[in-house]
């Protein structure tokens, strides 16, 4: 196995399990922090980012999903800003009812601001450091990439990993999120990055070889629209699973039967919403992705447990208006 690629001293790296995303905290005269992780373990990943650099002055999101946003609420009461994608920070300013597609995937997110738009090409100082803003769209249509370039250094959200690209959403962004996805894959690939810091997972000793395992995936949910939408479900409902200690097993198929986004993973699959919770569940356990103990569906990868009572914020269209300082 090849050595994991060497990182700068002014680099602090934090590998996660779900439902968190991985943490990159650069310490300097802007103490910067890249995604925040899940709401549950917010005052964790706050404690860890002052013990290593003191009070962050600036989070940046790659994305809004809610294993990258958790900690925004609590590390801005603390004087942070917090710093996302055009099209997703314009969306949290006008609170519009989809933001994070925390109501559409039955996902937390404390309710947040964002304090700074950034669009391609613009050059934030994150620590001592500059780092270029890359639009990576695909997962999430405000996705995005962070460029080192003295050092080459990739931070690449949640569109690749050491085993994974991740998966996209057809009926929310149109018939193209693949083509996209794998357009961003390519730009980023186009870098040649020294590193690749992911948002989950280890970071890949031989980043080439990373990118060229991703395009081949990519390439297969372009070529299989199903086969993505199958990809998508598997992953929100393993999700699902983690963030609740697990559901009770003659619960599952009833809780899926409410969650917009297996209704519109069944119309995309020409299926019963029914019939489609049945495969999906019988799937996932034939396949070992999720198991059954004590009478209850947990899913099978390792995560970090989850407090019910954390589980507790309001959806997107119930969160109070928009403040910025």
């Amino acid at each position: 196995m090849s050595p994991q690629p060497s990182l700068p001293s002014w680099v602090i790296w934090r590998q996660r399990p779900f439902p968190d995303a991985n943490l990159l905290l650069l310490p300097g005269r802007q103490p910067a922090l890249v995604d925040s992780g899940f709401v549950a373990h917010a005052e964790e990943t706050a404690a860890w980012a002052r013990a290593h650099a003191g009070e962050v002055a600036m989070v940046v999101n790659t994305h809004w999903h809610c294993d990258h946003v958790g900690g925004n609420a609590l590390l801005r009461t603390r004087g942070a800003a917090v710093a996302a994608g055009k099209p997703e920070a314009e969306a949290i300013s006008r609170r519009d009812p989809g933001c994070c597609a925390a109501e559409y995937l039955d996902q937390p997110v404390a309710p947040y601001t964002v304090d700074i738009s950034l669009d391609d090409g613009q050059v934030l100082q994150l620590g001592d450091t500059d780092w270029e803003v890359v639009r990576t769209p695909g997962h999430t249509p405000g996705h995005l990439a962070l460029w080192q370039p003295d050092e080459r250094l990739l931070v690449a959200g949640d569109a690749l990993s050491d085993y994974d690209v991740g998966w996209v959403n057809l009926a929310l962004d149109g018939p193209d999120a693949a083509m996209t996805a794998l357009a961003s894959l390519q730009r980023m690939a186009d870098l040649a990055p020294r590193v690749i810091l992911p948002s989950h997972g280890p970071i890949p000793a031989d980043p080439a070889a990373a990118f060229g395992a991703a395009l081949r995936r990519a390439q297969r949910l372009v070529d299989d629209p199903d086969g993505a939408v199958w990809y998508g479900a598997r992953r929100i409902l393993a999700f699902a699973l983690m963030i609740r200690g697990g559901i009770p097993a003659d619960e599952v198929e009833p809780y899926l039967y409410g969650r917009a986004w297996l209704t519109d993973a069944a119309r995309l699959l020409d299926r019963t919403p029914e019939a489609l919770a049945t495969e999906l569940v019988g799937t996932m356990l034939r396949s070992g992705a999720v198991v059954l103990r004590e009478g209850r569906l947990h899913a099978a990868a390792d995560h970090t447990p989850v407090a019910a009572t954390s589980l507790r914020v309001p959806y997107p269209r119930a969160w109070p208006a928009s403040e910025l300082r």
